[in-house]
């Protein structure tokens, strides 16, 4: 049973390191992920101030002014994939293939936050866990120094690790509302257009049916 106890000791201290380092990638993800969130807060910004009043007062006469005013080139992925269904505006398998892909990009989007979030906790308490062993070897042993510096370092992995997954919930929360907004206006527009095919097939078959008599 001690032959065991040994080897499952020594696991857990090799484990340390991957830990650590792992839990500061974390942390300087993490930093990347605030920067990311933070210029993305500012195109949703513009592009509210710019489009969306347009979007949610769309009409089948408006589709045309709407996409002339859309940008060529934009990095927004709302405003390019909103500029894709406006091309598309008779094509409903196309525009319905658009909305899916526009949903596949926003979860991976948020991939990063959910990633930070359930496995900085883990990772965390993995790095607390870990260095108790030894700092209790050092505490029988009479070695204060050595029962400090474990216990450091189990706090401060629990400290980075709960940091990265706070980042991670809360960008994840915030961006989850962003793209249901967003996937609402574009089905709006989607209905629309919709609608628009609608009354311009229905159009064309009353010029038909007068040109007939």
């Amino acid at each position: 049973m001690n032959y065991i106890s040994d080897i499952l000791f020594w696991i857990s201290n090799g484990l340390l390191v991957p830990v650590v380092v792992l839990l500061i990638l974390f942390f300087l993800r993490s930093l990347l992920l605030i920067g990311n969130f933070f210029s993305q807060y500012l195109q949703i910004r513009k592009a509210d101030r710019l489009f969306m009043t347009k979007v949610e007062t769309l009409t089948p006469a408006t589709v045309e002014e709407l996409r002339a005013s859309l940008p060529a080139d934009t990095r927004s992925p709302l405003i390019g994939c909103l500029a894709s269904l406006l091309d598309t505006s008779k094509d409903k398998a196309h525009r319905q293939l658009l909305l899916s892909d526009y949903e596949i990009a926003a979860d991976k989007d948020l991939g990063i936050s959910k990633t930070l979030s359930k496995m900085g906790p883990m990772l965390g308490l993995m790095g607390t866990l870990i260095p108790m062993g030894p700092a209790l070897v050092g505490l029988s042993a009479g070695d204060i120094g050595s029962m400090a510096y474990n216990m450091q370092v189990a706090f401060a992995t629990t400290v980075v690790g709960l940091f990265s997954a706070a980042i991670g919930f809360i960008t994840q929360q915030v961006k989850q509302r962003w793209y249901t907004r967003d996937l609402n206006r574009l089905e709006f527009v989607c209905d629309v257009l919709d609608s628009s095919y609608g009354q311009s097939v229905a159009a064309a078959g009353t010029d038909a049916e007068e040109a007939g008599r």
